[in-house]
């Protein structure tokens, strides 16, 4: 399975960006993920959209992001507003296919202040 992200890129504190992570399969009935790291900082689970459609946050950007997805289209989506300083990071989109977790190779989002 192979994740390709996209939609990263450079904005200003408050703006908005919405990622993309098309799937080389169906992405029907799978949990998909955003994770994020920030230099020298540990991973991090932002967002999980589980195979129920189930949406789960992070405390950190609740009420901020938001994921979804397409099944036609076999893309996760992560909608990103009022971003700040602090989300910037290298983005990750991850999917439980079977029993593995496979990985996209991330795309970088920079909030400048």
């Amino acid at each position: 399975v192979q994740l390709v992200e996209s939609g990263g890129g450079l904005v200003q504190a408050g703006g908005s960006l919405r990622l993309s992570c098309a799937a080389s399969r169906s992405i029907l009935g799978i949990t998909m993920r955003w994770y994020r790291q920030a230099p020298g900082k540990p991973r991090e689970l932002a967002a999980t959209l589980t195979s129920g459609d189930t949406t789960i946050y992070a405390d950190s950007v609740k009420g901020r992001f938001t994921i979804s997805r397409d099944n036609a289209k076999n893309t996760v989506y992560l909608q990103m507003n009022g971003l700040r300083p602090e989300d910037t990071a290298a983005y990750y989109c991850a999917g439980f296919f079977g029993r593995t977790l496979f990985w996209g190779q991330g795309t970088q989002v920079t909030v400048s202040s």
